[in-house]
């Protein structure tokens, strides 16, 4: 790919907005079959820029180079839907030349919502997948993404970077969702400083090339006045400083996961943290026993129980319409279960933060809507705050603070919201989905304000690395009733339930009758009861057997990329033999745990 002639480029690309640049003289261009992500701080234009390359914005200077006959799909950050008419009728005004009718329900098929519906009534997740539909029909030569998982659910996130993978459009995405943008992109563009800088690496290098960016500032700034070294000298201290306040949340949260374990399973050093941490009781703050819930014969909660305790960070986790909502409602009261008790801590205050932002005032300035009563403080739990400095620590500018709501991006508006939602005196504070539109920075931001905050933190949020480093639990919202507690963030989700479904599989295997056999001399070594480093290797092969699971899907997704074997077939070669490998390792560990369970089963069974 790189060294082809790009298809669709801006050259010296300059756009001015209220009199002063947005951004000036950017080159980007785009290869055919390109992975790129377009980052930048909320604000920055990234969205504008996405636009000029639409062709929606015309540029003041400079200029966009198409190739001839190129068609392009485009997903805006929000696309509002038409008061009447189907779903169909919205897809297919939206490809640029008219699409045969069985080509759109392909894609809607292929996004899962049916083409008949009527556009009024809509999820927010169902609206995004039938404008995601609308970028995908008539298979455009490029696409670009603006926050394509904004409301989506996991399952939608993980379908949605397979199509991606498997696609040979060249792609181009504006995204909050590190993860998602590490597993598809291989191409970075950052809006910095009001121009463009171009990476030729994946997200997955960000960090690094970013460090990389502000080292060589730094270096060159040595030789300008003393004002630019001072700030040089500031972002590096603040690489520097974040490096280390990320490894100290790490230790951090890596002991939380570890008592929230001893407290799920009421392992052998639960008595051990009791005495350090005191009496479960007297740190409860919901304690849910057996909770079921039914709508109109439908079992959204079946007989889940749960502790939480002063301090816990828990994430919840679902498909769109799994009964999210509905689990948060019985957990804080708001709803009576059907079945099961929920008590909650005495004097529970709850503070909710909305992802629909419907509580923002779009009148009212950023000054007036954290200080509804008048004045020129915030009260932020009980510590009073000017509120132009409480403001900057949720990266407002100081001449924003008089502009009204209605002028802030969606990234903007989130970060607003959660500053009135932080501030609120609170035991306990719920957050749904709010990664939404927040860029990397603003996201670094709102990890140590949450490991600042003392309190109880709920977090619904389909962003997997968010919670890899926030949440101590993860409640997952499975549907059909069918909701689970695991210890640790997602990745942990998943390697718990690889674990599981590998030790259900196990089961359901030795439960099944052997076929009949002649008759064989057995063996006496190998049939007695387990030794004690055959215990250890019983219990440690389900987690072994979901590590090599997930290894085997990364070399499979690596391999389902077509052009891979065009790269570097040496290359190719050897991840196929990696993945040959792999699968030998699961079927060898498998066939073991099959035997060690059988013999402990058989012994459990004589004594």
């Amino acid at each position: 790919m790189a060294g082809e002639p790009p298809i669709l480029a801006l050259r010296g690309a300059t756009l001015t907005f209220g009199g002063e640049a947005l951004f000036r003289d950017v080159e980007l261009a785009l290869q055919p079959g390109a992975r790129a992500c377009l980052v930048g701080r909320n604000g920055s234009g990234k969205s504008t820029l996405m636009k000029v390359l639409a062709g929606l914005i015309e540029l003041d200077a400079g200029e966009r180079y198409v190739e001839p006959g190129l068609t392009i799909g485009y997903l805006p950050q929000d696309v509002p839907m038409p008061a009447e008419g189907t779903v169909l009728e919205f897809v297919a005004a939206g490809s640029g030349t008219p699409a045969p009718r069985h080509a759109i329900e392909e894609v809607l098929a292929l996004v899962g919502i049916d083409g008949a519906r009527s556009t009024t009534g809509l999820s927010g997740g169902e609206s995004r997948r039938a404008a995601m539909a609308r970028a995908l029909v008539g298979n455009p030569d490029v696409l670009l993404l603006d926050e394509p998982t904004n409301h989506l659910g996991l399952p939608t996130i993980l379908w949605l970077e397979k199509t991606l993978a498997a696609r040979r459009q060249a792609v181009l995405t504006i995204s909050h969702d590190r993860r998602f943008l590490t597993n598809v992109t291989r191409q970075t563009f950052w809006v910095w400083r009001r121009t463009v800088l171009a990476n030729n690496a994946g997200y997955g290098d960000w960090e690094a090339w970013t460090e990389r960016v502000l080292a060589d500032e730094d270096a060159a700034a040595r030789k300008l006045n003393q004002k630019l070294k001072a700030e040089a000298r500031w972002l590096e201290r603040g690489v520097t400083a974040r490096r280390k306040r990320n490894q100290g949340r790490l230790a951090k949260l890596t002991a939380m996961r570890a008592e929230r374990r001893t407290l799920l399973t009421g392992g052998p050093n639960l008595e051990a943290m009791v005495a350090a941490t005191g009496p479960v009781a007297s740190r409860l703050v919901i304690d849910a026993e057996h909770l079921s819930k039914k709508f109109d014969d439908r079992a959204i909660v079946r007989d889940f129980s749960t502790r939480i305790l002063r301090g816990d960070r828990i994430g919840v986790i679902g498909p769109n319409g799994a009964g999210k909502t509905t689990l948060l409602k019985l957990l804080t009261g708001r709803l009576e279960p059907d079945a099961g008790t929920v008590r909650l801590a005495p004097t529970l205050a709850v503070a909710y933060f909305d992802q629909t932002r419907e509580t923002l005032d779009p009148e009212a300035t950023l000054w007036r809507t954290l200080t509804p009563g008048g004045g020129d403080s915030v009260d932020v739990r009980g510590h009073m705050r000017h509120v132009v400095a409480y403001l900057r620590d949720f990266m407002f500018d100081e001449n924003q603070v008089k502009s009204p709501v209605g002028t802030l991006s969606g990234g903007e508006k989130n970060r607003l919201l959660l500053a009135r939602t932080l501030a609120r005196p609170a035991d306990l504070v719920v957050l749904d989905e709010p990664t939404n539109d927040l860029d990397a920075n603003t996201l670094d931001m709102l990890q140590e304000m949450l490991d600042d905050y003392e309190g109880t933190l709920i977090v619904v949020s389909h962003d997997r690395d968010f919670l890899d480093r926030t949440v101590s639990s993860t409640i997952a919202v499975e549907g059909d009733g069918d909701v689970s507690e695991y210890a640790g963030g997602y990745e942990d989700y998943v390697r718990a339930r690889g674990a599981a479904a590998t030790v259900a599989r196990a089961r359901a295997a030795a439960a099944r009758p052997a076929k009949a056999e002649p008759a064989r001399p057995v063996a006496t070594a190998g049939v007695g009861r387990l030794s004690f480093n055959e215990q250890r290797e019983l219990g440690s092969l389900p987690a072994a057997i979901a590590g090599l699971e997930d290894a085997r899907a990364k070399l499979e997704a690596a391999l389902s990329d077509p052009e891979v074997w065009a790269k570097d077939a040496t290359e190719a070669a050897g991840t196929a033999k990696k993945l040959e490998d792999v699968r030998a390792s699961i079927a060898r560990s498998e066939e073991r745990w099959l035997d060690l369970e059988a013999r402990r089963e058989a012994t459990a069974a004589r004594a």
